[in-house]
């Protein structure tokens, strides 16, 4: 509302120059004027009641109120005609007019986007239809055969398994031959283990501290060694300094040794010396991925090491909360072969459809402002990878997921039953949607918080002379607790009213206004009690976020309007640490804790309370139904009814047995969200949902030494036989291209050799690894000259620069393993020469040096979840678009293999983009990654977890190299999965003019999220060379750090 500054001022001139003046008589008047042809009865009643109460006219109520919540643009716009017609030189009034025609102008814009907005969501609630009806049609009946075969996709009998319910514990603390190791990501925001900063911005709320407690729970449990909570690390001056240390301990259990316990630990990603919002951290993803992998990694061996023989000890589950951390846990899950769980927190889906309802802003203006479209996205892939999702409440479940592509309630559970009877559930896969609580920690809620010592409010709010009851406080009435409190009493008449608590931040959508509105026109409520509004710590309203900003002006404004001078607390800072005295002096008072949202998730603030022995009223929207189902300590309402809101908490503060009442029930009921039965819960969810457990494939492979004789006899031989060489020539020195040759030759002769004597050849002793991802094709989808050139120059320039031998050569590609070879048959250059090829968009990997042997546990790695037969012909049915012929898109089986079906695009024929492709596939249960190649004449379907940049991060963790030793060579375009190839710890060099012919057009729709929302713009790792030959390359490696 920024930008409508100006209804402001209109409105309080109008309110200025009217308000006061106008009776009954023109209250009737205009409206006459300006009536709406409403049948409503209802509204029929609620002007009637208006004129019997015989309140002066407000403008502001009408235009607000009657104008912008029902209009009719019609007789709106007949309205400021009559105004402009009838009016003489002494009523006349600009402002009225101009503000008559910017509303009617808002107004059309807001049904505009109303109605656009309808038709979107019309169209796709279709498409989810159609999707759900395909799979239903397909899994509605079970044929005897199916009966008796299994589903291939479960790798052990899901019979054996039985539901855990809400009271079925399977996690025994006794267990000690468990050892586990759990990974929890929560990237945005300022993450720290004490003296939380809650509420300083949008980004650092409640979740940063469930994700501290939740981690300092998991290692407090028996079974858990290690508990890493993984955020960005930031150097910003902005910020304390504590945010840019690489490590930090959250807890050290008794029964924790060497490195086990809980810890945040702070990865660099994006500018180090910069604080950026959420909405600003998706094109660091990548990196993240990256330095998350390598921390991993070294983690797992350390505590293998440690724990368990020396073999690596790998990731339990993988947990990333909201989307970013959502979307960063697939790439890690789908790299370790680790099973991740997903906790969204918030939803985007659901805030789009929120901000679109609000017709404030279009869909383009929200996508600008919150990069909403590149969170869904997110929010998908989670759901894609995840083996479960965590959530609060089954509203979330039912209202919220069920808008995704990738969940549906009724297709989930009849997988789920297929799964339970054995039968196959034909490639298709929900994730399961599990409720569990957030929990509390409460041992710091003492005995003391009871009815009993009212008392101690007394002592210390009795008497004038507080210097001299200081000394007789009991010990609940700390220094630091006078403070405290004093920050907040400071503000009232009379502080020993009961207290009205909201603890929020100053975010529009926790409903404060609507609150204040409701104390300040209840008078006898502002008799009986105080209200606290506790809204983050500010300096200056003016340097804080514009929506934050807005909200705290008009609390201001209202607290004037109302006169609330003296009944309302408004503190400008408070610590973490006061939290528990600001809710113990709301308790002492005998008042309510209120949670009023628009929509609550989940309701951290409710428990919390009630710890304290607050009753509670809270918006029936969200969380708070299944919290007070639980604890029976408060009251629901409406939070767009403030008449309701008063009711509510005047009933509870009016009402001692009520309140009492509450109270002892909230006390009774709190242990059920306590930490230890939420990590109880949480972990034999796990337990029940891991289909698939780290493999013993992903191995680091070992580097062998040679005995020293051994090395010594290769060094002699070979200068033996290049000495009687040398005696040949006529000079009697060898020419040292001529020599460099014979070296390498001899190598690669006793590499031969050594490999037929049981000794492994290993690409772990490189030191380096150049990768060549440059999609060389011309229009018709044929590999180009270019593409010889350019490996011939890369190899050149990194054999003269660094030597033949410490570095290694890896070709990914988007063709057939056949393709390649061919194209490689026409290069001057020996395919032995590459340490792997990876093919058809990274889904299957080959080793020229274990005679082009494929990759087999590479193969296992990625196929999970792979839908193999069922989505074959899927995929080619529902690429083609309606006005598609048949002969559009067609398979190619000479490029098809078990792990990657690809289709040939007729040339000029309109297919589907991949977002459009994906979305489609995910609302029939098909969780696929989808390629176009070869300039867009080839679409591959792989599976999931199958990419080039995954294979890459396989190889780098599988040869115990360093991702940031990886050096990337693309050209300016490629296929669409070459955003994917640009970010991330690794060099990327692009080669300008090597590629003429992209297939990036097909990647997504126009209204879709834009590259710089993908890719880091300002990537210091990439640097850009004008054409591929070698002396360019090695500037631009010598540019990029490489020497």
């Amino acid at each position: 509302m920024a930008g409508n500054e100006w209804i402001n001022s209109y409105l309080e001139a109008i309110l200025d120059a009217g308000s006061s003046t106008k009776k009954r008589d023109d209250y009737v008047k205009l409206t006459k004027d300006a009536k709406f042809q409403h049948d409503n009865k209802q509204h029929q009643q609620q002007q009637q009641q208006l004129l019997k109460e015989e309140k002066p006219f407000s403008t502001t109520r009408y235009f607000v109120e009657e104008v912008i919540t029902s209009f009719d643009e019609s007789d709106l716009y007949r309205t400021w005609v009559k105004v402009i017609a009838t009016r003489n030189s002494r009523e006349r009034n600009n402002r009225l007019e101009n503000m008559c025609w910017r509303i009617w102008h808002l107004a059309r814009k807001k049904k505009q986007i109303a109605w656009d907005d309808a038709r979107r969501l019309a169209k796709r609630r279709l498409e989810r239809e159609q999707g759900r009806n395909d799979a239903a049609d397909d899994l509605s009946e079970l044929s005897e055969g199916e009966k008796e075969k299994g589903d291939p996709n479960v790798s052990e009998p899901i019979k054996n398994l039985s539901r855990i319910n809400s009271d079925t514990q399977i996690w025994f603390d006794t267990d000690k031959s468990k050892h586990l190791y759990i990974v929890l990501i929560s990237m945005h925001g300022l993450v720290r283990g004490e003296n939380m900063e809650l509420g300083r911005d949008s980004d650092t709320g409640g979740q940063v501290k469930y994700v501290v407690e939740l981690a300092r729970a998991l290692a407090n449990t028996k079974g858990v060694d290690r508990v890493d909570l993984l955020t960005r690390q930031i150097t910003s001056a902005e910020v304390d300094s504590s945010y840019g240390e690489p490590i930090e301990m959250l807890s050290c259990p008794s029964h924790a040794t060497g490195s086990c316990g809980a810890y945040i630990i702070r990865i660099p990603s994006g500018p180090r010396d910069k604080y950026i919002a959420k909405e600003s951290l998706w094109p660091h993803i990548p990196e993240f991925v990256d330095g998350a992998l390598n921390h991993i990694v070294n983690m797992a061996r350390a505590l293998g090491d440690q724990l368990n023989g020396g073999k690596p000890t790998w990731p339990y589950v993988i947990h990333g909360h909201y989307a970013d951390a959502g979307e960063v846990a697939a790439h890690l899950s789908g790299a370790l072969n680790v099973p991740m769980v997903l906790t969204g927190h918030s939803l985007g889906r659901n805030k789009f459809e929120q901000l679109l309802k609000q017709g404030r802003l279009s869909k383009e203006a929200i996508n600008a402002t919150y990069k909403i479209m590149r969170r869904i996205e997110g929010e998908e892939l989670g759901l894609d990878a995840a083996e479960m999702v965590v959530t609060s409440t089954m509203q979330e479940i039912e209202e919220q997921w069920g808008l995704y592509d990738g969940f549906d309630l009724k297709l989930e559970r009849k997988l789920r039953v297929r799964r339970r009877r054995g039968v196959s559930c034909l490639g298709r896969y929900m994730p399961r949607m599990v409720v569990i609580p957030p929990g509390m920690d409460f041992s710091y809620v003492t005995t003391q918080d009871s009815l009993e010592n009212d008392g101690d409010l007394m002592s210390l709010l009795g008497s004038d002379d507080r210097a001299q009851n200081k000394t007789h406080l009991p010990q609940i009435w700390s220094e630091i607790t006078i403070l405290a409190l004093m920050q907040i009493m400071r503000f009232f008449t009379n502080p020993h009213k009961p207290t009205i608590l909201a603890l929020s931040r100053p975010d529009p959508k926790k409903n404060v206004t609507t609150l204040l509105k409701a104390f300040g026109e209840c008078q006898l409520l502002r008799e009986l009690a105080n209200l606290t509004l506790i809204l983050g710590n500010r300096e200056d309203i003016e340097d804080m976020s514009n929506s934050s900003s807005v909200v705290l002006t008009t609390v201001l404004k209202l607290i004037d309007r109302f006169d609330l001078y003296g009944q309302v607390a408004y503190p400008k800072h408070h610590k973490q640490s006061e939290v528990p005295e600001i809710y113990r002096l709301a308790a002492k008072t005998k008042g309510v804790f209120i949670n009023p949202a628009l929509v609550e998730p989940f309701g951290l603030t409710l428990i919390e309370a009630a710890a304290y022995g607050l009753p509670v009223v809270a918006t029936k929207n969200g969380g708070p139904v299944d919290i007070l189902k639980v604890l029976n300590n408060g009251l629901l309402v409406d939070p767009h009814d403030q008449n309701a809101i008063a009711d509510a908490l005047l009933k509870l503060v009016a009402d001692k047995n009520l309140w009492a009442e509450c109270r002892k029930n909230g006390l009774r009921n709190i242990h059920r969200f306590s930490w230890t039965e939420h990590c109880r819960n949480y972990l034999s969810r796990v337990e029940h949902c891991r289909n698939r457990h780290p493999t013993n494939r992903l191995e680091i492979m070992t580097i062998p030494e040679e005995p020293m004789s051994d090395s010594l006899r290769d060094v002699e031989d070979i200068s033996l036989r290049f000495s009687i060489e040398g005696d040949i020539k006529l000079n009697g020195e060898i020419d040292a291209a001529a020599r460099q040759k014979k070296i390498v030759e001899a190598f690669t002769r006793m590499a031969s050799l050594k490999s037929n004597t049981g000794i492994v050849y290993s690409p772990g002793r490189r030191q380096m690894l150049f990768v060549i991802a440059a999609d060389c094709y011309d229009s018709n989808g044929e590999t180009t000259e270019t593409f010889q050139a350019m490996i011939m120059n890369v190899m050149k320039d990194a054999g003269l620069c660094f030597g033949l031998g410490k570095i290694g050569f890896v070709l990914l590609t988007g063709s057939s393993f056949r393709e390649t070879m061919q194209a490689l048959s026409c290069c001057p250059v020996n395919i032995e020469d590459f340490d792997a090829l990876v093919c058809n968009s990274g889904s299957e990997m080959y080793y020229p040096w274990k005679d082009m042997v494929a990759d087999t546990d590479y193969e296992a790695h990625m196929a999970y979840r792979w839908p193999g037969e069922n989505v074959r012909s899927m995929a080619m049915r529902l690429a083609r678009t309606e006005d598609g012929a048949e002969d559009d898109i067609t398979e190619y089986v000479a490029a098809c293999s078990s792990r990657c079906y690809s289709y040939s695009i007729k040339p000029g024929a309109k297919t589907r983009r991949i977002d459009d492709l994906r979305q489609r596939l995910r609302m029939r249960g098909f969780r696929c990654n989808l390629v176009y190649t070869r300039a867009a004449s080839r679409l591959n379907v792989v599976p999931l977890f199958a990419s080039r940049i995954q294979a890459l991060r396989y190889l780098s963790i599988r040869w115990a190299i360093d991702v940031s030793k990886v050096v990337l060579f693309v050209g300016e375009k490629g296929d669409t999965d070459y955003e994917d190839l640009l970010g991330g710890l690794h060099k990327t060099i692009v080669l300008k003019g090597t590629v003429a012919y992209g297939s990036g057009k097909l990647l997504r729709n126009e209204d879709n999220f834009k590259r710089e929302d993908a890719v880091d713009q300002g990537n210091p790792n990439i640097k850009f060379v004008e054409t591929s030959e070698g002396q360019n390359i090695a500037g631009a490696l010598v540019a990029i750090g490489i020497k």
